[in-house]
């Protein structure tokens, strides 16, 4: 409950359409995509806080000038410093020449970032160290513009081994062995590959170099360069780039795990992980903001033309549903919908665990992100509470008596706001049990909210991954209010099996549920079951991606949920509580029912999207059995 879930990054793409002239005549600034560069990844901060990065391309420079610029930082503000050098770039520019500040056609030449392409990131390490040159933007420079090539992404690749070596095999010397890298590469080397084709066709119809120079850029065939590029990929991807002369796409992977947006209109084409962001910052409705169709990429040439091109054919669709519970804003018209019925969808297991006990049982939520799920559970709860009122009131008969009329009107659902989330502590404290202590002061809770040993408290989150923060803080912090029983209830299904597609749950034995199950197959003398598991999974190793099947589904085969969800609830509850620790988790059904469109549920199911995903859970899985505390990817 609460724990930190590092997870997908955001990407931002902006291509204006009409000359820089344009938006200061009718925006009055010459910075207008700038300015929504900057608003576009403000209202995507909740994607990545580990760093952030900008690059820009200035189309048709003059030669001898620089017409690409990337900042980068993996500061706490990353956003505001990378911004506060634009803006210095700005000052510096107007006291340079003062003249500049209405001319924007000499603004760019003399400010860096004046481009018309404009692409941004924000950055969460599920991978790497938190260094700058592991933020994005990543660029591949070249002397060509044609051949320059900037890469930013929301992407997790599963087989960065495989790509790794193909890239070795074609003469290359990577210099790191990442999923960025060998994606830029391979995009690198087929950008290569058509300036190649491209330049010996005209040098045979005569053209001199600087005419080649100026057909390539017209010619490329980025979809193609995109087709052999991605023939391979196996993981979920949102992947955005600039070439240096102007032509830019953004590419998604078949299955549509990664979610991306686009928008455009005869000034600008937008892209972004998320539909709010867009809708913010160009006041446009929300049936104007198109969905990246899966396979397909965007592909937006120098000449501001656009349009949608199949790259890899779609399969079916498993979008990450984890984003409509928990990762996406909810601003979002349908997330916001979603979460409510994800709410409602666990209310009948709740009335089982209070004994439909409304009168003595007070809703909450923490964290924030479960607010609007809370709303959701209300609503269903007030329902429940009207069905009690009528049949209430039809016994009281035709002459029922006013007080105790009133009595049945004035109930409700308490909801009550227990946990308040202080400033994070930050202790100079290194034992982990005084830490432990420390950390469970992280929230405040509202003293009076529960009547002592009478009321159940029932507090739902989003989700419940490792359980640690539940179990050395929050429960200890709601049984200061001395409920009779705490009821948590996540909105999301036991996660059971690790993610390689952008969220940080990489290993097997971090998951509560695996813990549980594994401690219940102790408990009932089937350890056998592991080590057959552990056989079969090693017997993977080795096989290609088209004949891995993920095995570790067997640990939880001999087990309901309801056991599992018991056994996480001892495991995960301190021994000095006094309060009853019951946990209530959504089912499948009600997943699938409340986001009908995202059925990616790889992480509740072991359904994994793509074959990477089985390789991923069973090397997991050795991994824990062999002790090692690695990734599997």
């Amino acid at each position: 409950m609460s724990d930190a879930i590092k997870h997908e990054c955001g990407i931002a793409l902006i291509r204006l359409r009409k000359p820089l002239e344009h938006y200061q005549e009718r925006y009055g600034s010459p910075l207008y995509g700038l300015k929504k560069l900057y608003l576009l990844m403000e209202k995507q901060h909740n994607r990545g806080q580990d760093g952030a990065g900008i690059a820009s391309i200035k189309l048709d420079p003059t030669p001898g000038l620089n017409y690409i610029d990337r900042e980068r930082s993996t500061d706490k503000q990353a956003i505001q410093k990378i911004f506060g050098k634009v803006n210095k770039g700005y000052a510096d520019a107007l006291v340079a020449d003062p003249s500049v500040a209405v001319d924007a056609r000499r603004l760019k030449e003399a400010m860096p970032f004046m481009g018309e392409v404009l692409l941004g990131h924000l950055r969460y390490a599920t991978f790497g160290r938190d260094s700058l040159e592991n933020c994005h933007p990543r660029r591949r420079l070249n002397n060509w513009m044609t051949r320059n090539l900037v890469v930013a992404g929301n992407f997790n690749m599963t087989n960065v081994d495989e790509l790794f070596d193909l890239l070795v095999s074609i003469g290359q010397h990577p210099k790191e062995r990442s999923d960025t890298m060998t994606v830029l590469e391979k995009i690198g080397h087929f950008l290569d590959m058509e300036n190649d084709r491209l330049a010996q066709i005209h040098r045979q119809l005569g053209y001199t170099e600087k005419q080649i120079t100026q057909v390539i850029g017209e010619k490329l065939d980025v979809k193609q360069i995109l087709v052999n590029s991605a023939l391979d990929f196996d993981g979920g991807y949102a992947l955005a780039g600039m070439m240096g002369h102007g032509d830019a796409f953004v590419l998604r992977d078949p299955a549509g795990i990664r979610p991306c947006y686009w928008y455009a209109d005869d000034e600008v084409v937008v892209v972004a992980s998320e539909r709010p962001a867009i809708q913010t910052a160009f006041h446009v409705r929300t049936e104007e903001v198109h969905e990246l169709t899966p396979g397909h990429a965007l592909i937006i040439r120098k000449n501001g033309s656009y349009c949608e091109e199949l790259v890899r054919e779609p399969i079916e669709k498993r979008s990450c549903s984890f984003e409509r519970i928990y990762f996406s804003r909810g601003s979002d018209r349908d997330v916001y919908q979603e979460r409510l019925a994800l709410g409602r969808s666990v209310c009948p297991a709740i009335l089982e665990v209070v004994d439909h006990d409304l009168d003595n049982t007070v809703f909450s939520f923490i964290p924030n992100t479960a607010e609007v799920a809370c709303y959701g559970m209300l609503k269903e709860m007030e329902d429940a509470l009207d069905r009690v009122k009528e049949k209430r009131i039809l016994e009281l008969g035709p002459s029922p008596d006013p007080v105790a009329l009133r009595a049945i009107l004035a109930m409700r659902p308490r909801l009550e706001k227990v946990a308040i989330k202080d400033a994070k502590l930050r202790t100079f404290i290194t034992n982990d049990d005084d830490r432990d202590d420390m950390v469970a002061h992280v929230y405040d809770i509202t003293y009076g909210t529960v009547r002592p040993g009478v009321d159940n408290l029932v507090v739902i989150d989003d989700s419940i991954v490792r359980g640690t923060t539940l179990k050395q803080s929050i429960l200890r912090m709601l049984d200061r209010l001395e409920p009779k029983r705490i009821v948590v209830v996540s909105s999301a299904p036991q996660i059971r099996y690790p993610d390689c597609y952008g969220i940080d749950m990489a290993k097997m034995g971090d998951l509560a549920a695996f813990r549980a199950a594994i401690a219940l197959l102790k408990e009932t003398k089937q350890e056998n079951i592991i080590d057959d598991v552990y056989d079969r999974a090693r017997a993977m190793v080795g096989l290609p991606l088209t004949e891995q099947e993920n095995v570790v589904k067997d640990i939880y085969r001999p087990f309901t949920a309801q056991q599992i969800s018991d056994k996480i609830a001892e495991l995960l509850t301190p021994e000095d509580m006094r309060a009853e620790v019951k946990l209530v988790y959504q089912s499948i059904e009600g997943l699938h029912a409340a986001c009908p469109q995202h059925t990616g549920d790889w992480y509740f199911t072991g359904n994994y999207p793509t074959p990477g995903g089985n390789r991923v859970v069973n090397r997991a899985f050795i991994n824990y059995c062999e002790g090692k505390n690695v990734r599997a990817y």
